[in-house]
């Protein structure tokens, strides 16, 4: 993302170049042997780059408008424009307003209101909850350059537990969909996981968030589309949405400005032709396979276990890294493949957890390569 969308490097408050993942019994994986030379994985701060992109925007010649959305009315014919209604939180003064436009971009995450009024469809959210704790001198010192991943259900029933140096503190915390309601008690999980590591520091923010756990049903409705956490793009595997935002953003405004500059109007027709079908083909097969990882995996002790254990494989790594920090599934070499296809087989024997969704898992793969 830094390099496709022209990100500052200043912005990055920490270079992760050491990631550990650990087991519900504390078996623990140094993930970080296959990264490529001089890779790293950056820290940022959302309030830092959402407030750079802001700017960039408004460089590039958009309006900015501070405000809360309060409804969306929708047109009477498809030359009649849509009507924006919101209450001004600019520095002039507060008030109600109205933005009469062509199309509309919802980006405005999982709780989206453009969504609601548009009747794109609900989804099923997971919980993101996380302290920023400060931590003394030597403990800050032992995360300068390391994250890490807790799985077990102490932390999370069906997702993982994190802690992620950031500018001047750590983020802890967690995420579920089944156990929303115990997000406390997960919370003390992951706490009381790091243990000692995190002994002494001092919470200065609390968070949460909601998270969609899969696309909504409807991502263009009219001229209206949803993009990022508005139209459901996080891989339920990781959690990750923020590149998707950006990159589904990106697609949704070249195909609405090709479009206008083509014909003078944006439609339906062109938004899913050029929005949903590029969106897809793209991404469409890789959230699928995480997700199948997802249930795979992250369903039990025992198939955590067998995760952890498949992570210290340093093909593995490369893979992963391969695909992560290049956010498309990668070829395989043919004999690592089958390497890989027996250990996952004989992590899971060991762990108790194979079955159908292996060779499920197994099949997405290699449709992925093939196409």
């Amino acid at each position: 993302m830094l390099d496709e969308f022209a990100i500052p490097r200043d912005l990055v408050d920490r270079r992760v170049t050491r990631m550990r993942v650990l087991s519900p019994s504390n078996l623990a994986a140094d993930f970080s042997r296959a990264l490529p030379p001089g890779a790293h994985i950056p820290m940022l701060r959302r309030e830092v780059l959402d407030s750079f992109l802001r700017r960039r925007a408004a460089d590039a010649g958009a309006e900015l408008v501070p405000g809360l959305v309060t409804s969306l009315s929708l047109p009477a014919g498809p030359a009649d424009p849509y009507r924006v209604h919101y209450i001004s939180s600019s520095a002039e003064g507060q008030g109600r307003g109205v933005l009469e436009v062509d199309a509309v971009v919802g980006a405005d995450g999982a709780n989206s209101r453009v969504a609601r009024e548009v009747g794109a469809g609900g989804y099923s959210t997971a919980i993101a909850f996380q302290e920023r704790i400060r931590l003394p001198d030597a403990a800050m010192a032992y995360y300068d350059d390391l994250a890490e991943m807790y799985v077990g259900g102490d932390v999370s029933p069906d997702f993982y537990g994190w802690v992620f140096p950031k500018c001047d503190h750590v983020a802890v915390g967690t995420g579920t969909v089944a156990a929303k309601p115990e997000i406390k008690r997960l919370q003390s999980g992951i706490r009381a996981r790091a243990g000692p590591k995190i002994a002494g520091g001092r919470v200065v923010k609390v968070e949460a968030h909601p998270i969609p756990e899969h696309p909504r049903p409807r991502r263009v409705v009219g001229r209206v589309a949803l993009v990022g956490d508005a139209a459901g793009y996080v891989t339920r595997c990781s959690g990750e949405g923020i590149y998707f935002a950006a990159k589904s953003g990106r697609l949704c405004g070249q195909a609405m400005a090709e479009e206008w500059a083509r014909t003078g109007a944006v439609t339906e027709a062109g938004l899913r032709r050029g929005y949903l079908r590029r969106w897809d083909d793209e991404f469409l097969l890789m959230f699928r396979f995480l997700d199948l990882l997802q249930r795979v995996f992250y369903g039990g002790n025992a198939g955590r276990e067998a995760l952890v254990e498949m992570c210290a494989d340093e093909y593995v790594q490369r893979r992963t890294f391969e695909s992560y920090l290049y956010k498309r599934m990668v070829p395989g070499e043919p004999w690592g493949d089958l390497r890989l296809l027996w250990r996952t087989v004989a992590s899971m024997v060991r762990c108790g957890v194979i079955g159908r969704e292996v060779m499920r898992l197994r099949r997405l793969e290699l449709q992925a390569y093939s196409e």
